[in-house]
């Protein structure tokens, strides 16, 4: 596809696709819209399960009930996308709408670290301080910290494709990914990106950085708290509680820092690497949030049980 050397107002993106493999990526495809299905079939299983079962209306289900519907937002924001590039050859995606999706997975991500965040304060609290747990965290505290995180994302990350959107883009505009991301799309303009670069690493360090401390710092305290119970059995019995919230905290951040690391020092590494790492920070959170809780939460297992 030829491109012009000269910047235009209204660039489009070539999205990336398999390096060597592009006549097969009708059926690469298959997996990948494969996991797609099974995390709508997923998620949209723990929201209607919270919904019908009563003894589930706590704070904790509340929240995973958030995860679940930005897993699902965020999944749709890029997997159909990709889809339709992988089947149908639609390449080019448009400067407007490669923004928007930009907007969407980074604001995104910042709700599910923020949701993740309440939830690991909600652990503390229930374990450390568990005659204050029902006082602490109601259902409208719930309600106002779910508004707080989506705040939080949409002013933290709404500069972002601000700060792009007067650089002029030129030259061949192809993507590291199948989707737009800042670091992706920052690298291909022409122009001076030190306030995009500065900003979007500040945003990055304020939000997910200081999220991910405090969940360490919370799980210290609890740590700490469960250690000081006499019988080993009790401490396993009150840490397990814990379990499936550590696995989804590493099922989101463990692709979120592989990604961040490919961008900052991979640029010497195969194209493959970068798109399938893409893949994994986009699908992986979406697949295993809800199997790690249907697996853990006995009630949620009863119910999906009786539903199928």
């Amino acid at each position: 596809m030829p491109f012009s050397n000269s910047s235009d107002l209204s660039p489009s993106f070539i999205l990336a696709s398999i390096p060597g493999l592009e006549a097969a990526q009708a059926w690469m495809a298959i997996p990948l819209c494969s996991a797609y299905v099974l995390a709508l079939t997923g998620n949209c299983a723990v929201l209607l399960v919270v919904r019908l079962e009563p003894s589930l209306h706590a704070p904790m289900y509340f929240f995973l009930c958030m995860l679940a519907a930005i897993d699902l937002a965020l999944a749709t924001a890029t997997v159909p996308r990709i889809l339709s590039f992988y089947w149908f050859d639609s390449r080019e995606i448009g400067f407007g709408a490669c923004l928007l999706q930009m907007f969407l997975i980074h604001t995104l991500s910042a709700v599910e670290s923020t949701v993740l965040l309440a939830m690991a304060v909600d652990r503390y609290v229930a374990i450390c301080h568990p005659l204050r747990h029902a006082a602490v965290l109601t259902n409208a505290a719930t309600a106002k910290i779910g508004l707080l995180a989506v705040a939080r994302g949409v002013l933290f990350f709404l500069p972002l494709p601000l700060l792009l959107l007067p650089l002029p883009f030129c030259g061949p505009r192809v993507l590291s990914h199948s989707f737009c991301l800042h670091q992706d799309v920052m690298n291909l303009a022409c122009a001076n990106t030190t306030p995009s670069v500065v900003y979007g690493l500040t945003a990055i360090l304020l939000v997910m950085g200081l999220d991910a401390v405090l969940i360490c710092l919370s799980y210290i305290l609890i740590l700490k708290a469960v250690l000081r119970l006499a019988a080993w059995r009790e401490r396993l019995k009150v840490f397990s509680t814990c379990i499936a919230h550590i696995c989804v905290v590493l099922a989101f951040y463990v692709p979120l820092i592989g990604l961040s690391v490919v961008h900052r020092f991979g640029k010497d590494l195969a194209p493959l690497v970068h798109i399938i790492m893409g893949n994994i920070y986009i699908l992986v959170p979406a697949v295993l949030n809800p199997i790690i809780y249907g697996v853990r939460t006995k009630q949620i297992q009863r119910r999906i049980l009786s539903l199928i």
